[in-house]
């Protein structure tokens, strides 16, 4: 089941607080930038983000769900109408988080 695009402009939209949040569609699916690095995404209509230290400490009841067969687990973000905790959370994740590779021409 692919995510819809009302359900993407609804998060987004909890993030805007945040400077340099972006997305990229794959697969039916949406993939979250923050300052360049993945922070998670969007997935049935499920917020997932990765499961780093900082948000498993501050979600530690969280479930942890696969974005998709085949994946890694990621934390399920419950609380997505408290933009305060969005913002604390993603700011919070942003230094736990790798740094994209680069990609080879």
């Amino acid at each position: 089941m692919a995510s819809s695009k009302d359900y993407l402009e609804y998060i987004l939209e909890q993030l805007s607080d945040l400077d340099d949040i972006s997305y990229r569609a794959m697969m039916g699916e949406y993939i979250i930038y923050y300052r360049g690095k993945i922070i998670g995404g969007i997935y049935d209509n499920r917020f997932l983000v990765k499961p780093v230290k900082t948000a498993i400490a501050m979600m530690p009841n969280a479930n942890m769900e696969l974005p998709y067969e085949g994946a890694k687990e990621m934390v399920l973000v419950n609380d997505v109408e408290n933009k305060a905790f969005l913002r604390e959370l993603i700011e919070s994740m942003y230094e736990e988080l790798p740094t994209p590779k680069k990609k080879r021409k």
